[in-house]
């Protein structure tokens, strides 16, 4: 099992950076890898159990299933059901965490997943990196930081 963890701080109220990521069907939004997204079969994009399909900008395409939300401790978690990466078991959690001193959010995006052995070190940095601080990165500039 593979498991990558990357963190961030972003110089925006929790509150405001939940805002844009609390919408499960809002990646393009918010995420430069994503061009589109839909929740299938119309359901809410904030229930448990629905599923998002979005498209990369590359062309490829991912179907995840929201597995938890919490407005109270600013967390969603999810699973991939499909995706080009060849990872099975994939279940990430997207955590926000108010800082206090200068009412910045501590981000943090975990995942844990299964894939063959000899893509281990490829697919933890593509997550890692590619996905998750890419995504940080986003919301960095997004609400003025870097």
């Amino acid at each position: 099992m593979v498991k990558v963890y990357t963190s961030s701080v972003i110089d925006a109220s929790a509150e405001r950076v939940w805002s844009v990521v609390r919408d499960f069907n809002a990646l393009p939004a918010w995420h430069p890898a994503i061009a589109e997204s839909r929740i299938e079969q119309n359901h809410p994009s904030d229930k448990i159990g629905c599923v998002r399909n979005f498209s990369l900008k590359d062309g490829g395409k991912i179907r995840e299933c929201l597995l938890a939300l919490s407005d109270y401790d600013l967390s969603c978690t999810y699973s991939i059901l499909e995706s080009p990466m060849g990872v099975t078991d994939y279940v990430a959690t997207l955590k926000l965490t108010p800082v206090t001193d200068g009412d910045r959010t501590f981000a943090e995006w975990s995942a844990e997943f299964d894939c063959p052995p000899e893509r281990e070190r490829e697919l933890a940095d593509l997550v890692g990196n590619g996905v998750f601080q890419g995504g940080f990165d986003a919301l960095k500039e997004r609400f003025g930081g870097r």
